[in-house]
């Protein structure tokens, strides 16, 4: 059956225990394994003019300014490898085409954040058929649009051949420990998930954790080596380095890799659909505060000093 529809993109696919009963039609012709990567959904779909439209999992952004902090890595990241011509000639209506993946920060697992993208994709959605693409034919289209796709750990292999009971979770792509679990696929569209014994399926992070003080995460995350990587991809991108964007990186890198909920309003509860409901909470502000005072001071020292 067709996902619903709503201004940005179809809703996710289920993704149940593969062990339940809404999981039963699975283990059927050859299967897929694709490691399960720790993070929250993310959606997006290109309208006429190129510009693309993204969605969380509790839906669409009204702007980018709505984007989640822990978030905004992951669609900064799609809007500057995304080949719209890459699309625009592959397809004759690019707007049925929607794309689904992961926005990867830190929930349970510590990823190496410097190697694992911020955006992984899982799934394509073709309008015009009202089905997803195979994992294979998925894995394609992101390669062909700039897009690294999540990591297939195994491919055809006989469902008669798979025993879930006996598999065993390999070790993850991107860190140096075992994946979360893998995400068991047929190429008819139907999906479960394994999840390791000793993982924590649930909310992320330790309630009792205290929250880490601004002035520590700004050391960390406006560090002058990190301001430096900052200044470089800012200009590459072809804007200038100024005190306001090398913040925002700050702000953004911050609420991707620390395991705390970098918030815009601390005072006021928002569903965001990132996970992670028990990481202590940080204000947005200020962090963003301490960050400037920081970036100021390295923008001031020019790079003959560094």
């Amino acid at each position: 059956m067709a996902p619903s529809r709503d201004p940005v993109a179809p809703s996710f696919p289920p993704l149940p225990p593969l062990n339940s009963a809404a999981a039963d039609d699975v283990l059927d012709g050859h299967l897929w394994l694709i490691e399960l990567i720790d993070g929250t959904g993310i959606r997006f779909r290109m309208d006429e003019s190129g510009l693309l439209r993204f969605a969380g999992p509790d839906g669409a952004f009204a702007d980018d300014d709505a984007v989640p902090p822990r978030l905004r890595p992951a669609v900064r990241h799609v809007r500057s490898r995304f080949d719209r011509e890459a699309l625009r000639d592959a397809v004759d209506d690019p707007t049925d085409v929607a794309f689904f993946g992961v926005a990867t920060h830190c929930r349970r697992i510590d990823y190496d954040w410097d190697r694992i993208p911020p955006f992984l994709g899982t799934d394509v959605w073709a309008g015009t058929g009202d089905r997803f693409r195979p994992p294979d034919a998925a894995a394609a289209i992101f390669e062909g649009t700039g897009l690294d796709a999540v990591d297939a750990v195994d491919r055809e292999i006989p469902a008669r051949d798979f025993d879930p009971d006996a598999y065993e979770v390999p070790e993850s792509a991107w860190y140096d420990g075992p994946a979360a679990g893998a995400v068991v696929r047929n190429k008819r569209g139907d999906r479960g998930r394994l999840v390791r014994e000793d993982f924590d399926d649930g909310s992320a992070g330790s309630g009792g954790d205290e929250a880490p003080a601004v002035e520590t995460l700004a050391a960390e995350y406006a560090a002058d080596e990190r301001l430096e990587r900052y200044r470089k991809t800012v200009e590459r991108c072809g804007s200038p380095a100024t005190v306001d964007a090398l913040a925002d990186r700050v702000v953004e890198a911050a609420a991707r890799e620390a395991p705390v909920r970098i918030r815009a309003e601390t005072g006021r509860s928002r569903a965001d659909g990132t996970g992670g409901g028990s990481h202590p909470i940080v204000d947005a502000g200020r962090l963003r505060t301490a960050a400037v005072e920081r970036v100021r001071a390295f923008l001031d020292e020019g790079p003959e000093s560094r």
